[in-house]
């Protein structure tokens, strides 16, 4: 990627080069820093002698802050030396700013009534196009409108430019589509900014064409700015590196549907060589939670099976058998659980999943009570099928997108998944049987076989790529803000 400044005669030294790396969420990203003592006045690297290596990944440093690991030399011997990694965000602006704009006597477009004004705002790029900000709602017959206030993110506004001319101008609607120009004015976010100052600003809305022509033309009306507020919005990095954990919860099923586990054909087949496709989907995205759980111990349980000692069907059971403690140490740790389990229990149905989205909710709402950006919960529910409970399944996913949770849903095998679709509720809102909608949309599912011939990271990413938006809008909208925040503001530097 890149390499640091040498630092002569010092054997601890602090680099001052800083490297850029682009960060995603939704993968593994490995890195691996070397060190190098350049003995050489040419700075080449090849009459270097290496003193070691680390390897880590992205997740890893970001989700610590700082990561301070040992150097290792090749044969993977460690010597006392150490290497230490900070990371920070350069993010962009995404705070929002609201905005509520009125006018006051604007020229008369129509014969019989008064004009019926919207206004537009445009950004003018550095190419001299215009891209359309926002466009307010039509004002019927109305020569003082007060429009409403609308919320839009800096980045569209301005690109985080506050010098960035913006456009503005005002028509009067007509029903042909053919609306008729009012005027227009320029300004700049920076400008608009003053009104937080409780400077009242107003633009005077010019009609080039009349100015040319009339002698004492003024102007076509007057646009006021009423307000402009704005909204911090913070990112999901900033909620990490604050400390907020990311609680991972596996559930797996074990309905008879999948097949005898002894015969080869079954989804649970252990097969000597190559894992079956709920432990792929198990370890492609738990691979990447764990590097945000500081104690690497995952909860993880069964649905659908009859279970020892008297073989009653249960639909939330530790996979481990341990009630009380339900944790695997480690991914791997949950691998193991997971394969000692099956010869010991019966698989047998249906297959209800109400009971473990309610089982992680009820540790979210006890999370939800700090008031904390301490913990946030995903639930990965791995299944070969149409859901039984469909209704306490809409039921519990409603109550659920009020809490710091996402359900992750992998559907394994080739039946029909139509249903699961509708709980994914990017087509449509889902809402439960009473007709509640849900708050935030939680639920992610894809199906296995999509993934079948693509790598491990592939089927991760796709799990996983809405889990950041789906942390920052619940903290967000709870205006829950990072933890550790003070210490970290003071070093952020905002870039466009």
């Amino acid at each position: 990627v890149d390499r640091t400044e040498v630092i002569r005669s010092s054997s601890g030294p602090v680099f001052s080069k800083i490297f850029l790396v682009d960060y995603y969420f939704e993968e593994v990203q490995r890195l691996r820093f070397e060190l190098h003592d350049i003995s050489s006045g040419n700075n080449g690297l090849r009459d270097a002698d290496f003193l070691g290596a680390m390897e880590c990944t992205l997740g890893q440093i970001v989700s610590q802050r700082k990561l301070t690991r040992a150097l290792y030399k090749p044969g993977n011997t460690s010597g006392k030396s150490s290497i230490t990694v900070t990371a920070e965000e350069l993010s962009g602006n995404d705070d929002y700013v609201e905005l509520c704009f009125s006018a006051r006597k604007l020229d008369d477009k129509d014969f019989f009534s008064k004009s019926d004004p919207f206004l537009e705002i445009f950004r003018m790029n550095d190419d001299g196009t215009e891209s359309l900000v926002h466009r307010t709602e039509t004002i019927m017959n109305n020569l003082s409108p007060v429009w409403k206030s609308f919320k839009v993110s800096l980045n569209t506004l301005c690109s985080g430019d506050q010098d960035r001319e913006l456009k503005c101008t005002v028509w009067d609607w007509d029903s042909n589509g053919k609306h008729d120009f009012i005027g227009e004015f320029q300004t700049t976010f920076k400008e608009t900014r003053a009104e937080l100052e409780g400077k009242q600003l107003q633009w005077e809305c010019i009609n080039p064409k009349y100015q040319m022509k009339k002698k004492n033309y003024r102007n076509s009306g007057v646009v006021i700015l009423n307000h402009c507020k704005i909204i911090k919005m913070y990112s999901f990095l900033e909620y990490i590196m604050g400390g907020c954990q990311i609680q991972f919860t596996v559930a797996i099923d074990f309905t008879a549907s999948n097949g005898d586990p002894r015969n080869s054909c079954s989804l649970h087949y252990i097969h000597p060589y190559q894992p079956n496709e709920y432990l792929k989907a198990l370890v492609a995205v738990g691979e990447i939670c764990q590097d945000y759980d500081s104690d690497k111990m995952f909860p993880a349980f069964g649905f659908g099976a009859l279970i020892p000692p008297d073989f009653k069907v249960s639909h939330d059971f530790a996979v481990n058998f341990d009630e009380d403690n339900p944790e695997c140490a480690g991914i791997q740790g949950v691998v193991e659980a997971y394969q000692n389990c099956l010869p010991k229990i019966q698989l047998y149905g249906p297959t209800n999943i109400a009971p473990i989205i309610q089982k992680v909710a009820s540790s979210a709402s006890e999370e939800m009570h700090t008031k904390e950006a301490m913990e946030y919960f995903i639930l990965l529910i791995l299944t070969d099928g149409v859901i039984t409970d469909m209704a306490d399944t809409r039921e519990a996913i409603v109550h659920a997108s009020h809490l710091p949770m996402s359900v992750i849903i992998v559907g394994v095998g080739n039946a029909d998944f139509t249903d699961m679709q509708i709980l994914d509720g990017d087509d449509g809102i889902l809402r439960s049987p009473k007709g509640e909608p849900v708050l935030r949309d939680i639920v992610q599912f894809v199906p296995f076989k999509d993934f079948k011939h693509a790598s491990p990271a592939a089927l991760a990413k796709s799990v996983l790529a809405e889990v950041p938006n789906q942390v920052v809008d619940y903290y967000n909208a709870k205006g829950i803000t990072p933890k550790c925040m003070s210490d970290y503001e003071s070093t952020r530097t905002f870039s466009p």
